[in-house]
């Protein structure tokens, strides 16, 4: 397993992060798709994961309506100082109207009650799940920082932000002299390739680490389905068709996927994860399993490095249309380096 560092902390954690949304909420409609694993399952995945390396994990308030945390916090239970536990706040946890958002009032509460279902006195990484665009910025930050001076958090991060909503955000922090946001949680995958437009630039500008979510494409680049083969009825992706895909570009990206994955023996889902570890502005990827053997699939991509023709061909199938205002962006590098002759 190799380890990478957290955005522009100290801290190091593995390249794959072990994603908790298939834990628990069996009465829950979204997590019962999910996975809804039990806490014995669930048990045995995280130890799979510490035995494999991994020191990584992601949960979140919502997952399970609190019981993927703390069906994590038990499965840790006397391995807390080997983990790095990254948890989300932001959707709605009750039916009142401030049960929802990033109001002071709501990150405060919900922060405390994650820290007793994880049962720790500290998270280290706490992230906004998206914006809410009735809480004003510094009123966010602020109470992020709260957590964080209250040593309750150690680091903040965000997910599902459009790149100009990090740029303010961190902004306004460096203004205020509040901390900032080391991470971001973003979909990413070679089926969904959007934030190359926008998100990655920044985070390579800001040194803001990458977390992705989704690397399957909620399971599209797990080699289950083709253009013949839709998979069956109690597949994921047929529950719930999500995140969105191009199907007719993504069946063409498949095929490549099941060419080199031929010659080399091994799974589409490990080429499709083995891309996404050859990206430089990703940190860790987040994998999510039911079962082990699923978990070390995918593991198993940690060891393939793609050639550059294997690298080339990908590119080529999966790559972004070009939009204005970059239709060709060495426009605006070529004609600031000399001429040579």
């Amino acid at each position: 397993m190799k380890y990478k560092q957290l955005g522009g902390t100290g801290l190091m954690v593995s390249e794959f992060c072990l994603g908790t949304m298939t834990f628990g909420g069996k009465n829950d409609p979204m997590s019962s798709v999910m996975g809804a694993l039990d806490e014995q399952a669930a048990g045995q995945l995280v130890n799979e994961a510490l035995e494999a390396g991994i020191n990584f994990f992601d949960t979140a308030n919502v997952y399970g309506v609190g019981e993927s945390e703390e069906i994590l916090g038990r499965s840790l239970k006397g391995k807390r100082h080997e983990a790095v536990i990254a948890t989300k706040v932001r959707f709605r946890m009750g039916p009142g109207p401030n049960q929802v958002g990033l109001s002071r009032g709501h990150i405060i509460q919900q922060a405390e009650e994650s820290l007793k279902r994880l049962g720790t006195d500290y998270i280290d990484l706490y992230q906004i799940h998206g914006p809410d665009p009735l809480t004003d910025w510094e009123e966010t930050l602020r109470a992020l920082d709260d957590l964080v001076r209250s040593g309750k958090v150690r680091y903040i991060g965000c997910s599902n932000l459009q790149g100009w909503q990090m740029m303010k955000a961190n902004g306004i922090s460096r203004e205020l002299g509040l901390h900032t946001f080391q991470t971001t949680q973003s979909y990413y995958s070679l089926a969904g390739r959007d934030i190359e437009r926008d998100i990655i630039p920044v985070l390579q500008d800001q040194k803001v680490g990458l977390l992705v979510w989704s690397p399957l494409a909620g399971g599209f680049l797990s080699g289950k389905y083709t253009r013949d083969n839709q998979g069956g009825a109690d597949d994921r992706r047929n529950k719930f068709d999500f995140p969105p895909v191009d199907r007719e570009k993504g069946y063409g990206l498949i095929d490549v996927l099941q060419e080199i994955a031929k010659a080399r023996e091994t799974s589409v889902a490990r080429i499709a994860l083995a891309w996404l570890l050859n990206q430089p502005a990703v940190t860790s990827v987040i994998v999510g399993a039911k079962r082990p053997d699923q978990l070390q699939d995918n593991l198993g991509a940690s060891g393939i490095i793609l050639n550059e023709e294997e690298l080339s061909r990908l590119d080529q199938v999966s790559r972004l249309q070009p939009e204005y205002p970059l239709w060709n962006p060495s426009v605006y590098i070529e004609d600031r380096y000399p001429i040579q002759k």
